[in-house]
């Protein structure tokens, strides 16, 4: 059902067999300017703004301006983690840029955002797997960091949803939100980022669909809510497991930011304290491959992060597809 990177051959340094460990030594988030409250979205869908509230916990979200460019938006994202990183783009040898909402088909933004930041020459591409891309391209980055076939990764999530999403449509109009968040990865830095477990389930391929013609967003609202419980339920465990440490033990849990009933059945189910729980979605809405770097950003800001803590990292997304990893945070508060 799904698997980590722990025990993968690849992982073992060329010197001598031996594991490395990578740690997150930058964050850095970047936002569209333009606030859209509920009052802009209620019209078109007939509700009022409450319904959206009790619905999704959703009062407003970001929107980029219609000609926006996506990677400009994780370019910012990525420069805002570097400086934090004291990391210059020129000592990135990996970047990686997870988004479904991309300018176009090709090229992938990863390589024009590695460009932009001075990373030239750096290995560089797009990672798709919808909401959960942060997860699969933070499993990507520690895999190269730890086997030494990277020492510096910039690890991005990118989205301009808006440009997806019907207005009409009661099952998405109210949900998604632009932005980006960014981390910077190094070989041998203080904290250390747990094994990354992923997985899959195709048959559940068309809960979230967005087609080539329309482009737009469709969702069966009522069976992905079921699925992203049980999946992101299912990962958190296993990715404790797989760090060696219980569940309980760990000090924040930053899952997706996609509905805040979702995050509250994961309380329940994981017996988790609710204190502990990062629930940002209010303000960013649904921004799928930065949903996770977002609040993880925006745990920081409230000053919830210290060096040492244990983070829970966790998403679910179209596919159907999920994964966590446990983090020892090492970046003072």
């Amino acid at each position: 059902m799904s698997a980590t990177l722990e025990d993968d051959p690849a992982q073992r340094s060329a010197a001598g067999g031996a594991l490395r460990s990578a740690g997150i030594v930058g964050l850095g988030a970047a936002l569209p300017d333009r606030v859209v409250p509920n009052a802009e979205v209620t019209p078109a869908i007939g509700v009022d703004e409450d319904w959206i509230v009790r619905r999704t916990g959703i009062r407003e979200r970001r929107y980029a301006v219609a000609d926006a460019s996506l990677a400009e938006l994780a370019t910012q994202a990525g420069a805002a983690a570097l400086t934090d990183a004291g990391v210059a783009g020129k000592d990135i040898d990996l970047v990686l840029v997870a988004t479904c909402s991309n300018d176009s088909i090709m090229p992938n933004a990863a390589p024009q955002v590695a460009h932009s930041l001075g990373a030239l020459g750096a290995s560089a591409f797009d990672v798709g797997s919808a909401c959960t891309g942060f997860l699969a391209a933070l499993a990507t980055a520690r895999g190269m960091l730890v086997s030494g076939a990277a020492s510096n990764a910039l690890v991005i999530g990118a989205e301009i949803m808006s440009r997806h999403v019907d207005p009409a449509d009661r099952n998405t109009a109210a949900l998604f939100g632009d932005g980006a968040g960014a981390i910077v990865a190094t070989a041998g830095a203080p904290g250390e980022i747990g094994p990354v477990v992923l997985g899959s389930d195709g048959a559940q391929a068309q809960l979230i669909v967005a087609d080539r013609d329309t482009q737009l967003l469709a969702m069966d609202g009522h069976e992905t809510f079921k699925q992203a419980v049980r999946r992101m339920t299912e990962a958190s465990i296993a990715a404790c497991e797989a760090a060696g440490v219980a569940l309980a033990d760990v000090d924040l849990y930053v899952y997706h930011q996609a509905n805040t009933r979702i995050l509250a059945s994961l309380a329940e189910r994981l017996a988790l304290d609710p204190a502990k729980v990062v629930d940002s979605i209010a303000s960013l809405g649904n921004t799928s491959a930065a949903s996770v770097p977002l609040a993880l950003a925006d745990a920081r800001a409230q000053g919830r992060l210290a060096p040492g803590m244990r983070v829970l990292l966790a998403a679910a997304g179209s596919g159907f597809t999920w994964g966590a990893a446990v983090a020892q945070w090492g970046l003072p508060a």
